[in-house]
């Protein structure tokens, strides 16, 4: 989660002089004594270090059906050279089905992101590759499909791709599923580098054998992004970026890749290589709701 800013303190009346009616002489000694202790009571607390700034709701989402903000936009308008290869609104993904809330094979961002994005494309083609998105803006209807599909220890059928050394009981301790998530907020993304040109790849029929996603390259579901030394979505510690057992040209894909996304204002989930956020994000606190379709994005 992301933490939340800090919110201006308002002033509460207890923070507030307020006049009193003058109490009756035979008591009004007592009455001053009182007043005062009040008094002193009441600075006091208002005068307290403020604690820690308060944690967004669990989720502040838009309401269903309304469409995204006016700054929400379709990459490929921004810029089309970039490959979009949306995972979630297929069967290829580590559920095993189309995710809730991904009509359209679509990569919506805020503008400042996709803008952003724009850049790094331009940085990567100068180093001879391009860019691959697989997830971009995620509805919070997705995280929750996320979670529900986690918490049904019989589904397992991805299991031998997605997660083959890690029990799925511990996906959320070790952070790789969760709820809410930056994605919903328009301003992170999942993507990686390919080649250029760039390579079709392997097309997906549900059924295949499947291979594991630490598997060399070679073996592994070859989706047309270089080799980064794991495949897209791998919950495992080898997809960690830093990870000391990948080395080579995978290690050097990744540090490219974070170079290319750092120097645009993009910062990397140390535990997912192919995850950015931008750090610059209009609506931190925010997990919107909208489907991931043309239809939500306000007329232009």
């Amino acid at each position: 989660m992301i933490p939340a800013r800090a919110r201006t303190r308002a002033v509460t009346p207890a923070c507030r002089e307020r006049p009193g009616a003058v109490p009756p002489s035979g008591v009004r000694r007592v009455a001053r004594a009182l007043a005062l202790l009040l008094a002193v009571a009441a600075v006091a607390g208002c005068q307290r270090p403020p604690g820690p700034a308060p944690r967004p709701s669990a989720v502040t989402p838009s309401p269903s059906g309304s469409p995204a903000p006016a700054d929400f936009v379709l990459l490929s308008e921004v810029d089309p050279s970039i490959t979009v290869d949306i995972r979630y609104a297929t069967a290829h993904n580590f559920v095993g089905r189309p995710i809730d809330g991904y009509p359209e094979p679509l990569c919506l961002l805020t503008r400042k992101a996709a803008e952003a994005l724009r850049r790094v494309q331009a940085a990567a083609r100068a180093q001879g590759r391009s860019l691959r998105v697989y997830d971009c803006y995620r509805p919070q209807r997705a995280a929750d499909d996320f979670v529900r599909w986690a918490k049904d220890p019989a589904d397992e059928k991805t299991k031998a791709e997605f997660y083959p050394h890690v029990a799925k009981s511990k996906l959320f301790d070790d952070g790789y599923i969760g709820s809410p998530t930056s994605h919903s907020s328009g301003s992170t993304l999942d993507l990686t580098l390919e080649p250029v040109p760039a390579s079709p790849g392997a097309t997906y029929r549900p059924g295949q054998p499947l291979v594991a996603c630490t598997a060399p390259a070679g073996q592994r579901f070859a989706d047309g992004g270089v080799d980064m030394g794991t495949g897209f979505d791998c919950f495992d510690p080898r997809a960690h970026t830093d990870d000391p057992r990948v080395t080579g040209t995978p290690r050097q894909n990744r540090q490219l890749l974070r170079r290319l996304m750092e120097q645009a204002g993009f910062v990397n989930y140390d535990r997912e290589w192919w995850h950015y956020r931008y750090a610059d994000e209009p609506y931190p606190d925010t997990y919107f709701d909208f489907p991931v379709a043309v239809s939500s994005l306000r007329p232009r």
